[in-house]
């Protein structure tokens, strides 16, 4: 009897225990136990979503002025009036111009003007409205983030541009080609071959380069192209896009033969 109350007792033991560890086992742990984001431990909390940049600003010239290889205008874009400067480009009071987004400059004093700026939009180049403008012969050179001191302005175009060697591309198309036959090509993806003679970056968004192949005349000479791709003046580059026509980008600002959103690939 002693035997079979000693089992009876063990197994009593047995089972207390048993349900003991059952109560005690840890919850499953949670998701958190594995870090939300790689972020290193100094960079600040996750701040709200900040509104979209500003894109750029049209308007007409209020007051300009030129110093240190720069031209100021004063914009009045309908909802506010800015102050916009450049590599030095040519405008008047009236005219119509598009500003891209640039370096905001607060309270900058122009030592060379002896005057005080709330805001300063310093750009690579500003637009200037007129049909088939060129965009300003300055090459894509933002000062620098010192106040003190802007880059030296040189021209992008160069005087004298060697073309020997410039075959279109296979299945493409030259300059003149292009201008001689734009009523069929509109729309069209076209390919063709030439050198960079202008370039400017990040204006409305995106690069624009002058390709000159050394074909056609004055006016049918000179391919404006738009694309997400860079390049500098001198490269050769064979560019792919659509042929737009009659392009017209609001403020007097046309273009009657462009290649726009282009893949452009250097040699």
């Amino acid at each position: 009897m002693n035997k079979h109350l000693m089992l009876l007792l063990a197994g009593t033991v047995a089972l207390l225990l048993t349900t003991g560890c059952k109560n005690e086992t840890p919850a499953p742990e949670q998701s958190a136990a594995k870090p939300a984001a790689e972020t290193p431990a100094t960079a600040p909390a996750a701040e709200p979503a900040a509104a979209p940049q500003q894109a750029g600003w049209t308007g007409k010239v209020l007051e300009t002025m030129d110093a240190a290889g720069y031209t100021y205008v004063q914009v009045d874009t309908g909802s506010e009036k800015i102050w916009a400067a450049a590599p030095k480009f040519s405008a008047k009071v009236g005219d119509a111009v598009v500003v891209p987004k640039g370096m905001a400059m607060k309270n900058y004093h122009s030592k060379t003007l002896d005057r005080d700026f709330p805001v300063v939009y310093f750009v690579d180049a500003i637009m200037v409205g007129g049909a088939d403008q060129p965009l300003s012969e300055t090459p894509a050179a933002a000062p620098a983030a010192a106040q003190q001191k802007h880059p030296d302005v040189t021209s992008a175009a160069p005087a004298d541009v060697d073309f020997s060697g410039i075959k279109p591309p296979e299945g493409g198309k030259t300059i003149a080609e292009l201008f001689a036959d734009t009523e069929s090509l509109a729309g069209k993806p076209i390919t063709v071959r030439g050198k960079v003679v202008k370039y400017n970056a990040n204006i409305m968004g995106k690069n624009w380069l002058h390709l000159q192949d050394g074909t056609g005349a004055e006016g049918t000479n000179d391919l404006t192209v738009t694309s997400a791709d860079t390049a500098k003046v001198g490269d050769t580059v064979v560019v792919t896009g659509k042929l737009v026509t009659d392009k017209d980008f609001g403020y007097g600002y046309k273009y009657s033969v462009i290649i726009e959103d282009a893949k452009v690939v250097v040699e």
